[in-house]
């Protein structure tokens, strides 16, 4: 019986050694679109991301959520103001995203 919780437990922290050291290659040339970055998780992982290298396009809410993000991050991190229960501000932050990604967000 213990050896196979062993097992077990073993397995599990074998894959996920090998999970976390897999590395996604060109990590500078990748974009990330996140909401609601003016606070909480979307503001933490905005930051994460943006020390690790990524091109953040961050959608806040208000103009000074987004000036404390631009603040805290480095020239990658780009910040949109995004109401998403308005369907105007919506199409307009998906022309913002579209200007910047360009033809490098598509699947080729």
């Amino acid at each position: 019986m213990w050896f196979y919780l062993v097992t077990l437990v073993g397995l599990y922290h074998l894959l996920r050694w090998y999970r976390e050291r897999q590395v996604v290659s060109h990590l500078q040339d990748k974009y990330v679109f996140i909401t609601g970055c003016d606070s909480g998780f979307g503001n933490l992982l905005a930051r994460q991301l943006d020390r690790r290298g990524m091109r953040v396009l961050a959608a806040c809410l208000t103009e000074k959520g987004a000036e404390q993000l631009r603040n805290k991050t480095s020239d990658r991190l780009e910040t949109v103001i995004l109401d998403v229960t308005k369907t105007e501000s919506i199409v307009a932050a998906t022309q913002w995203v579209k200007e910047r990604v360009g033809d490098r967000g598509t699947k080729k």
